[in-house]
């Protein structure tokens, strides 16, 4: 079992920076592909990037253009998504994911996570 906690949303002017943090319990973490979604008002969940195990492999949603990075520190059981040039239609709830996931490339697809944070708000005022 993996637990998830996340931290670092709040309130931010649009094209200013947030960083988030997801930190896991357990001894396994660099076993993990880890990911973010985000759900806003209204809207279903979606993918924004995902990061493999062992960090060879990074994937973004097309609608990221280059603004977030998303990084880990094993050592540290931490997966971090750096958000710059931010824009209010980033404005949503985001969530971390996990799975035990062996692959060169981490799943984009959340029904392939079991692991969930509860999740950090993040709010973009124009």
């Amino acid at each position: 079992q993996v637990q998830l906690v996340e931290s670092g949303g709040g309130l931010v002017q649009a094209g200013g920076s947030l960083r988030l943090t997801c930190t896991a319990s357990g001894p396994t973490f660099s076993r993990y592909a880890m990911g973010w979604f985000r759900q806003a008002p209204g809207k279903e969940r979606e993918f924004v990037a995902a990061i493999s195990w062992g960090a060879f492999s990074l994937t973004y949603a097309d609608f990221v253009e280059g603004r977030f990075e998303i990084s880990r520190d094993n050592a540290k059981n931490t997966v971090y998504l750096q958000m710059n040039s931010l824009e209010p239609e980033d404005t949503a709830v985001y969530y971390c994911a996990a799975e035990d996931y062996a692959d060169y490339n981490p799943p984009t697809n959340q029904n392939e996570y079991n692991f969930w944070g509860q999740g950090t708000q993040v709010t973009v005022s124009s």
